[in-house]
This record gives structure tokens, sequence and C-alpha cells, in this order.
């Protein structure tokens, strides 16, 4: 498969939104969409075996540049012919552009950066006066010290694409600067010019590296929209980035990033995908809760990535019909019913609650397993039955059950079914 081939097939729309089911074809398999994609951040994810992962649905996985970049090294993965190859994963990758980590674990900040370090001059000094600034933003690129041991590094739109070829992701994502909802909107309108003169630079060297490349499987490239909060700044980004074109070769799709406040989410999203091109999929970035997925899912986007499920899972989490709950409480000690009633994850049909409860207790590493098989696969079978919804013409149906029983408040019961 080549750039100009298909790369997305619509299979089903939903009537009076953007929603639609389809399918992403990709050199190591098909993808059908809408999909939760499982995040494996350093090729893999966390404490599940990758054949474990394709047995409870995952479509494919999302691997992390930055992560990759600086331990094993990129070209270590190259020479064991790729990620999906070099994690015995059978089936598509994704890797994302590595903007995130340089500009968050990089410079010492997590999700919400400060205002200080990205240019807009207005700092929280609560969290910015403790912190040594790491992360050095500039038109050509980002300067910032690995987390691991501080040594500094720099990534250039030529860089991560480098990267991302040597990673042999199927699916890769153009390098863009991350802004928050902290910085002022002059600070976002120089960061879009920034994030579009990036964007036009990743087309140039992916074009470069596919041809220089070309006995490897072509890796699809996704340009990444940000605008914060901003209609103008998103639409403006969606329309500039579904344009380009470099050399005949233009983006294979498109990867909507920033920071989101939860209730604008649908808005936004729906704004981009007005704009976008019907015959390629969109991807949400970061983000796994049920009502999100369901107002992206209507709002356009066919993929979502999140490290919630197994983070959620090694702290001890678990996602049921009802709604989360924590299996270290004491009223689990003796329960020795299925974790959540109905299940079919291989942890619901194989243990207890009471064993999970006594393995996190006892801190042992098997519980971190099953908590996040079952996270991922209640979270994977969610997006597949929001697929099958649309091709059968239930959605609103399935939405009003899983949303109203998820956040409905019912009590706690021993086994959340």
């Amino acid at each position: 498969m080549r750039g100009t081939d298909l790369t997305f097939t619509k299979v089903a729309g939903l009537p009076g939104r953007r929603g639609r089911a389809g399918i992403i074809h990709t050199p190591h398999g098909d993808i059908p969409t809408p999909a939760f994609i499982p995040v494996g951040t350093k090729a893999t994810v966390k404490t599940v075996l990758p054949e474990t992962m394709k047995q409870l649905g995952a479509a494919a996985i999302l691997s992390n540049a930055y992560h990759l970049y600086l331990q094993p090294g990129p070209e270590v993965i190259d020479q064991a012919g790729g990620l999906a190859r070099f994690m015995n994963w059978n089936g598509p990758t994704f890797t994302d552009s590595g903007g995130f980590q340089v500009l968050s674990l990089g410079s010492g900040y997590k999700k919400v950066l400060s205002g200080e370090f990205t240019g807009s001059g207005r700092a929280d000094h609560t969290v910015a006066e403790k912190k040594e600034r790491h992360a050095h933003v500039d038109d050509e690129g980002v300067t910032f010290r690995s987390h691991l041991d501080g040594s500094r590094h720099r990534f250039t739109p030529e860089v991560s694409m480098q990267i991302q070829h040597q990673l042999g992701a199927d699916i890769m994502m153009a390098f863009d600067e991350l802004t928050t909802l902290l910085n002022s909107r002059e600070y976002q309108v120089e960061s879009l010019e920034r994030t579009r003169r990036w964007a036009e630079r990743c087309l140039v060297e992916h074009d470069r590296l596919t041809l220089e490349r070309a006995d490897k499987p072509y890796q699809m490239l996704y340009g990444v929209i940000q605008g914060a909060q901003y209609e103008d700044l998103r639409r403006k980004a969606a329309r500039d980035l579904s344009a380009m074109e470099v050399a005949g070769r233009s983006f294979d799709g498109f990867g909507i990033g920033g920071a989101f406040e939860k209730e604008n989410l649908a808005t936004i999203v729906d704004w981009v995908c007005e704009e976008l091109p019907e015959d390629k999929p969109r991807h949400l970035l970061g983000l796994s809760e049920p009502d999100d997925i369901f107002a992206g899912v209507e709002a356009g986007a066919d993929t979502f990535d999140c490290v919630n499920p197994s983070r959620i899972g090694r702290n001890g989490g678990l996602y049921g019909r009802y709604g989360r709950f924590n299996l270290t409480r004491s009223e689990f000690k003796r329960d020795f019913a299925a974790p959540v009633a109905g299940c079919d994850c291989y942890t619901c049909q194989n243990y207890s609650i009471a064993y999970l409860h006594h393995l996190f207790k006892a801190k042992e590493m098997l519980g971190f397993t099953l908590a996040t098989i079952h996270n991922e696969y209640f979270t994977v079978q969610l997006v597949r039955g929001i697929r099958k919804a649309i091709i059968e013409g239930d959605y609103p149906e399935y939405k009003q059950r899983v949303l109203g029983d998820f956040y409905g408040g019912e009590p706690l019961r021993s086994h959340w079914g």
C-alpha cells in the first residue's frame, strides 16, 4: 500500500451527526472503526502480554516516540524489523510524534503545563518557581532534557519523522507544539502557525524517507490539529492541514490534539471534522472515559487512545457497568464472585474479586495484570459496541443504556455487572 491508495472506507453513518463506522486499511491489517487503541507506551501495554491484548479485542496498539527514542533507541527497533515485530504484536501500530512528552516530561511538568515555559508570560508560579525550565521551543524545534538522566536532546519535525520511520508504525503523527488553556490567544496564534510550518516540514521529510525506504511497508502520516478552544483557530488548522500537499503527498489522516475542557469536547471536535475530508480517518488523542468517547464519535472521531484503562487498573480501579470502583475496599475481602458480573474478559471469567483484592493488598504484580486486562477489555468492547450500534441503527438506545448505567449513581454492590 502506498500513500495514494485508499486508507479509509466508510461503512455506515450516524443519522443527524458526523459519526460513522468505517475501516482503516494498513499494511498490517484493517482497523474497524470507531475503535479504542490501547497505549503501549514503551512497546508494551504495561503488565499485559501482546497476545492477551489481541485476545481481548484490541485492533491496534499505540506507542510513544519520545520514550522509544530514549530507550532502547529507534535504530534498535528498526533493526528488529519495526515496532510490531519487536514487541511481537500481530497487528497495526500507531506512534505519536513525541511532541507532548518533550513539552511535558522534558520540562518537568505533567498534563497541565505552566504558561511560563510555553511563552505566554502567565506563569503558574506555585509550580513554575519550583522547577527548572527544561524545554525550550523555537521556530526550528524543541530542545529538552531527558526525564531519565537529564541529558540534552533536540526534536525537530525532521527528527520526529526520522524516529517514527525507524519505529515503523503503520500510522504516525506529525510533530506539533502542545499548548494549554493557560496560554494567551496571542500565543495560540503564534504556536498554530509554527505547528503549520512544522507540519509542512513533516510532509517533506516523510516523502523523502518513504522514497528512501521504499522496501518498507508504507507508513501513514496524520497531521495534528491544534487551536485550543478557539473556533476560528481550530477551523483554520483543519483547513490548512487538509489542503497541505508536498510533492503530490498529503496527510493520510488527522489527529485532534491539544487541551480540552470536557464540556467543550464535542463542540471542538465537530468544528474540526466539519472542515476535514470525509475519506480520511480522524484520531482523537488521549481520551477514554465513556462519555468522552460517545461525544467524540458523534462529532466525527474514528479512533481514540488513552493510558487511563491501564493506569487506573494498576491503581486498583475497575470499570463496571455501573461505574468505576476500587478493588481495595474492605467489603471485597470475602466476596468470591467475579469482579464484574456478566463480563466475558479473561479476568472476570477466571478470578474472584476477593482474589484481586488480595493481590492489591499484598502488592502482587499479578493484580496489575488482571485489572488492566479487564479495563482494556471494557473500553475496547464499549467502542466495538458503538460501532455495531451505528451499523445496526440502534445507536441512541445503546448510548442511553451505557451512559445511563455508568453515570446513573447505582448503589455499590458486592460485584458490579
